[in-house]
């Protein structure tokens, strides 16, 4: 329904009638139209795999891949689909995706650098929660740009023109 019809679309009703069930079925198990969405959403809104590979840049790059290939196809639903929801709930796609994603879990850039750490490929020094997140950071600012996946030369780019640099420096 989200993908069809956005989040006007997105009712208790379209919802029942798409599901062969009555609306007091959903209500009873989702009150709000919003706690339906982030069970929708949370459906389609799977970990993304991290590589563990023994190498801070194939972990990187492995990583980006996943992540280009399982979200590139979430992007419209996420930026177009739910502008309705943004509006009427006045939260912001960050906010969306903190709901989506499970209290305390480390992001996997900093699982990637903290097992490069471990293997002496970084020096265990202090880094900022942006420079060590920025690899995926630029990968959504890519696909939110091109409303697609990001073809793979970017991929490499930001780990190895930008992020291994920056981590490095």
């Amino acid at each position: 329904m989200l993908v069809e019809h956005g989040y006007h679309g997105f009712t208790y009703e379209a919802v029942a009638a798409r599901a062969g069930t009555s609306r007091p079925v959903l209500y009873r198990r989702w009150p709000r139209r919003d706690d339906l969405l982030l069970a929708t959403l949370t459906t389609y809104w799977q970990p993304i795999a991290v590589p563990d590979t023994g190498s801070l840049r194939e972990d990187a790059v492995g990583f980006l891949r996943n992540a280009d290939a399982d979200r590139a196809g979430m992007i419209s639903v996420m930026s177009v689909q739910l502008e309705g929801y943004f509006r009427d709930t006045g939260t912001s796609l960050g906010e969306l995706r903190d709901a989506l994603v499970p209290p305390g879990l480390a992001s996997a850039f900093e699982m990637i650098v903290a097992r490069a750490v471990e293997r002496g490929e970084l020096p265990d020094v202090p880094r900022s929660s942006r420079v060590v997140n920025l690899p995926l950071d630029l990968l959504r600012h890519d696909m939110f740009l091109t409303m697609r996946a990001v073809p793979d030369e970017s991929i490499v780019e930001i780990v190895d023109e930008v992020w291994l640099p920056l981590l490095r420096a």
